[in-house]
């Protein structure tokens, strides 16, 4: 039996900034079930973005130092290095948010090697064992742990499945895979192959085995079950939720956040080859514009500099490997200031390369973005992607299904952003029940909307804490598949064929909606599960940014939506309100083109609006329209705001119409359709 001794002090991550102080400054606290634990700590505040910039062991002195309580933010840099913690304790949902592999590492650049939780969200999890660090939601090791005594390591692997228990067993995801690889290690199947060679092009006449019907999601996984990780065959009968395995990707993705990591964990793998490199994309999207909006002091601090450098090292990795590289645009005299992204790398997944039917892995906590085409598309962290190049799969446990029906129609003003604000705030997402599900679209609401609008849909799967959205292709993909891949007609219908969940699937839980009750909704600062319609709000909110923008929100379709708003102000000779600024930014060039084909470029700088290239920019702190004081109030269509997220202000979140029409009105406003 192999014991784990960890001779550490505890950690307790608690709401009162005072007692967190305490045990930095050395007191070690007793556990006690009426220890108030900051619950959805997001890993924007483990790690805030600007730490991320760096990629190896001095991440470990930034542990925690974006985590707000009762608005401080108690932790220095150094602290929790300092401090001798080997494990920390925190209350539900730990780890919201973004996918960045950079938290636990710098956890455990830290000394942390154990991570109590009630609850965490998948990703971050998964990127814990995938680092070697353990996690467990059994409060009671506390006292064992107090008295310094060893816990067995089957202890942490007890409750998970056949790979995530091997992965703890093994220290990690790398050693694991190379075992893996090496045929030491095999993974049970969980159904008779289809032993076809490859996937078949269409799942039609695999679609519903005899005696087991399965969602749509669940059919595209069984079709990509890997049987063999050295093998090109995949694709089993059925799969259940639960079951553990891999699964084989038909394209993986990652940015310059987490391409120069992975680059530098591949370098332990001498030797190792990058498996059909050419179905590996990378792009450069997240800090194109981060000079625009980095303080003078953090880039005398060099911060600046560490984020270039990021930069270099994914053109190096892209170059040694072949893989293909969506760039910057051509920067200024000097190198500065950045013009840009070609693309968000998720948005460019969407336009250019996922199909239905397909599995897309990203190295983005946003990758099921894609699944509005109806593939099934998940993120993964460092690690995983590292893996991922070496054997072209990831890891998977087959997740419960919860299908979303929203039945009507939606009123005039009410968007897709509107319906995801109104689901988060809802007791089964707020209680945490939707973590780590697939998230499914249905009902004639859905069926109404542009793919543009479903992206939206599948997108924000993310801050519902999803494994990952998906919508049943129809019609709408067709056309889509037409007018912009070129696919013929009777190519893109083949392509979506069978790609629906059979109507005696079970799904784990059904959420209705009735469309035609929703109204324009926010979300408070702090977290998009604060959801409240506008009424709500009681006295007017001063605004002073508006920002219309990012993945969620800089798709042609949000375009339209900023134009029609600020097309009636200025046809009533109003414009962008005094003391506001406006941004529009576009998720791509393709969107950027079909601005300026429509005119809309013109009009947005004719109210007052600026109008910016595309770049993941202030949703990730790194471009204008972040804010720089606590003061600031913001309103913005980006996809998530927990503290820190686009600066120290104040951000509401809503929808393209919601923005638009608060930057007229200078303050949270609803559009009326042919008002402003």
């Amino acid at each position: 039996m192999t014991l784990v001794q960890l001779s550490g002090r505890v950690l307790y991550l608690t709401e009162d900034p005072g007692l967190l102080r305490r045990q930095l400054e050395g007191e070690n606290l007793p556990w006690s079930p009426a220890l108030r634990l900051r619950d959805d700590i997001s890993t924007d505040e483990i790690t805030p973005a600007w730490a991320c910039y760096h990629a190896d062991e001095r991440l470990g002195e930034f542990a925690y130092v974006g985590i707000a309580c009762r608005d401080e933010t108690p932790v220095e840099a150094g602290d929790v290095r300092r401090g001798g913690f080997a494990v920390s304790v925190s209350g539900r949902r730990r780890g919201k948010g973004s996918s960045r592999e950079a938290s636990p590492f710098a956890e455990r650049a830290a000394g942390i090697r154990l991570v109590i939780a009630k609850s965490f969200e998948r990703i971050y999890r998964e990127n814990c064992q995938n680092l070697g660090i353990l996690t467990s939601t059994d409060f009671s090791l506390l006292g064992p742990l107090a008295r310094g005594e060893a816990i067995p390591l089957d202890h942490f692997a007890a409750g998970e499945g056949v790979v995530g228990s091997s992965i703890v067993m093994a220290g990690g995801l790398l050693p694991y895979s190379r075992e893996r690889l090496a045929g030491r290690i095999r993974v049970p199947n969980p159904a008779p192959s289809l032993r076809s060679g490859r996937p078949p092009r269409s799942i039609r006449a695999r679609s519903r085995p005899a005696g087991h019907a399965m969602t749509l999601a669940e059919k595209i996984i069984a079709r990509h079950w890997v049987l063999d990780a050295g093998a090109v065959e995949t694709g089993v009968e059925s799969v259940s939720p639960g079951q553990e395995g891999f699964v084989r990707a038909d394209l993986r993705f990652s940015h310059e956040y987490v391409t120069p990591m992975a680059a530098r964990l591949w370098r332990e793998l001498p030797g190792a080859r990058i498996r059909d490199p050419g179905s590996v994309l990378v792009f450069r999207d997240h800090l194109t514009l981060l000079d625009l909006a980095m303080p003078e002091e953090r880039k005398a601090d060099g911060l600046l500099d560490l984020a270039l450098d990021l930069k270099r090292r994914q053109e190096e990795f892209a170059r040694e490997h072949g893989l293909r590289l969506y760039d910057e645009l051509p920067r200024g005299p000097g190198g500065l200031p950045g013009a840009g992204a070609e693309a968000i790398c998720h948005s460019k997944v969407l336009e250019r390369y996922a199909l239905p039917g397909q599995l897309i892995v990203g190295s983005d906590s946003h990758t099921p973005h894609s699944g509005a085409i109806g593939c099934v598309a998940f993120g993964v962290g460092t690690t995983a992607l590292c893996a991922a190049w070496l054997t072209q799969d990831a890891r998977l446990r087959v997740p419960e299904s919860v299908l979303v029906r929203v039945r009507g129609r939606l009123p005039a003003n009410v968007t897709a952003k509107d319906l995801m604000l109104h689901l988060l705030r809802q007791p089964f997402v707020r209680e945490g029940r939707a973590i780590g599900t697939i998230v499914e679209y249905a009902g004639e609401a859905v069926e109404a909307l542009s793919l543009d609008e479903r992206a939206t849909l599948t997108n924000m799967a993310a801050e519902i804490g999803a494994f990952t959205g998906i919508v049943r292709p129809d019609a709408v993909v067709v056309r889509f598949l037409e007018t912009e891949r070129g696919i013929p007609g009777a190519d893109a219908e083949e392509l979506i064929a069978g790609l629906g969940s059979d109507p005696d699937a079970t799904h784990a839980a059904v959420l209705d909606v009735a469309a035609d009750r929703l109204r324009p909704m926010v979300a408070l600062p702090g977290d998009p599960g604060r959801g409240r319609v506008l009424d709500e709000l009681g006295a007017r909110v001063p605004v002073d940014i508006a920002y219309a923008g990012s993945c969620t929100a800089g798709k042609r379709e949000d375009m339209d939506m900023y134009a029609r708003v600020f097309s009636a102000a200025a046809a009533r000779g109003r414009r962008v309100a005094p003391g506001v600024r406006c941004y529009v930014q576009f998720g791509s060039q393709d969107v950027k083109r079909y601005a300026e084909d429509r005119g809309y470029i013109e009009l947005f700088r004719s109210v007052g609006a600026e109008v910016l290239e595309p770049s993941c920019g202030a949703c990730i702190n790194a471009g204008p329209g972040v804010s720089y004081d606590r003061t600031t109030v913001t309103v913005s269509a980006i996809n998530r705001n927990f503290p820190g997220r686009s600066g120290p202000g104040s951000v509401y979140l809503a929808s393209p119409y919601t923005v638009a029409a608060s930057a007229v009105a200078g303050y949270i406003a609803a559009w009326e359709d042919g008002e402003q």
